[in-house]
């Protein structure tokens, strides 16, 4: 059975991927986060988000000709049963013919909008293999705890970068990089490629961790472990926010994940260990210099 939920979802990743590729291009420069005029979904950097854009736009097939067809329907009703051209109105109860239309056309739409929704909802919870990298995640009000479930564990706060003080201090005063009410003081950060696993609660009242382009959305419950996956096919820095209204500062409690390059991690793991700061300021000058070498080739 998982075999051919697989086979399939490979065919609609494929599909979805390639179908999100053609319509991203709007926001290249801001992949992860909100761009003026927005109004489609965030670039994906997951292939549970390229299916979701896909299914998304596959559903408009159905929706936008029946949607006309039912406008265009009330329109003639309007206009050719109206008092003045039809002032003995018909008193035919049932046509079997409309009626057969009627219960089987729905029928058919929604088969087909259940085969691709069945199929994603499976990979949402069916992982390629098995998670290389464990990371919970545990909201208060109003940041984020984050823990690697590592050899040796790492873990730190994230919240809101301080506009007045933050910036400077952290070398992100580039407010297209970072953001006013997105950017954070300390990123999670993550590896390419990767199978990631994601064990979400709370310490205090439902929050939501939601990251738009990784096409997730999970409440973080106090007293209970949410498991999510995602694989993120993409480096770059990716912002979302809790979802969930948690309180007077929920506004404030943005999430902000760096994918990198596998060597990358692994070097910023193994300093973040002992000084955080430190490790996200070397990471932050790698990606730098190596932005800097690929625009100057």
């Amino acid at each position: 059975m998982r075999s051919d939920l697989g086979k399939g979802s490979l065919v609609l990743g494929g599909l979805a991927m390639a179908f999100a590729a053609l319509g991203a291009g709007a926001a290249l420069a801001q992949e992860g986060q909100p761009y003026e005029w927005q109004t489609r979904f965030t670039p994906p950097a997951t292939n549970i988000m390229a299916q979701v854009i896909w299914f998304e736009n596959f559903t408009l097939w159905f929706i936008i000709p029946i949607t006309a067809l039912v406008l265009v329907l009330l329109a003639w009703c309007i206009w050719r049963y109206r008092e003045s051209a039809n002032p003995i109105p018909s008193r035919t109860s049932h046509n079997t013919l409309v009626e057969v239309i009627w219960t089987l056309g729905p029928v058919l739409v929604l088969i087909a909008i259940a085969i691709p929704s069945f199929q994603l909802l499976t990979l949402q919870y069916t992982p390629p293999r098995e998670p290389e990298l464990t990371v919970k995640v545990i909201g208060n009000q109003w940041n984020w705890d984050y823990e690697y479930q590592t050899e040796a564990p790492v873990s730190f706060n994230s919240a809101i970068l301080n506009d007045d003080s933050g910036r400077a201090a952290l070398g992100k005063g580039d407010l297209s990089a970072y953001p006013r009410l997105l950017a954070v003081d300390n990123e999670l950060v993550l590896p390419v490629n990767t199978v990631i696993r994601v064990l979400l609660t709370s310490n205090d009242v439902i929050h939501n961790w939601t990251v738009p382009a990784f096409g997730y959305r999970h409440d973080a419950v106090p007293g209970r472990i949410t498991e999510l996956w995602f694989e993120p096919f993409k480096e770059g820095l990716f912002y979302g926010q809790c979802s969930e209204l948690c309180g007077k500062d929920h506004a404030y409690m943005p999430v902000g994940i760096r994918v990198v390059t596998q060597d990358q991690y692994n070097r910023w793991l193994a300093a973040a260990g002992t000084d955080l700061s430190g490790a996200n300021r070397a990471l932050m000058a790698e990606i730098e210099a190596a932005a800097q070498v690929a625009a100057a080739d």
